[in-house]
């Protein structure tokens, strides 16, 4: 049975506390979300990552300084066991970003053009959307959708 609405009739929500999610309120609405399936990850990804560290990895024997290298080596090594985890360590990801940044300024952008590389980002994404939405968030690029 329809109910008609009166002249002056209010609708009021209030929503507090740690939420997150859809919220609708009024009337005659519509709302639709459409999910698409995560991104599968193919041995090709992997392999593109596994290529792109390769070649960070020759960049930095060629440029850093012979007493930052061994270090700088090793941050790209913790760079690809966070990227080709089963769940990508962002933590670990930023942290080597940062190292780099502080350390040897003239490789960041090399390291960072890994980090934000859209392969990446579909690794990230296929982990699920809490992991894009905090790649995101640390990162400042979306993985591709």
């Amino acid at each position: 049975m329809a109910e008609e609405k009166r002249e002056g009739d209010v609708i009021k929500a209030t929503i507090t506390g740690d939420v997150s999610g859809q919220v609708a309120v009024g009337e005659d609405i519509v709302q639709q979300q459409t999910v698409g399936a995560r991104p599968q990850v193919t041995e090709a990804d992997i392999a593109a990552i596994r290529q792109m560290l390769d070649d960070l990895r020759a960049q930095v024997a060629a440029q850093a300084p012979d007493d930052k290298k061994d270090a700088a080596l090793e941050r790209v090594d913790e760079l690809e066991e966070a990227i080709t985890a089963e769940e990508p360590d962002l933590t670990t990801m930023e942290y080597v970003k940062k190292w780099f940044a502080k350390h040897l300024p003239q490789l960041a952008g090399a390291v960072t053009s890994v980090v934000v590389n859209p392969i990446v980002g579909k690794v990230v994404e296929a982990a699920g959307e809490v992991a894009a939405n905090e790649f995101r968030r640390r990162f400042g690029s979306a993985p591709p959708r």
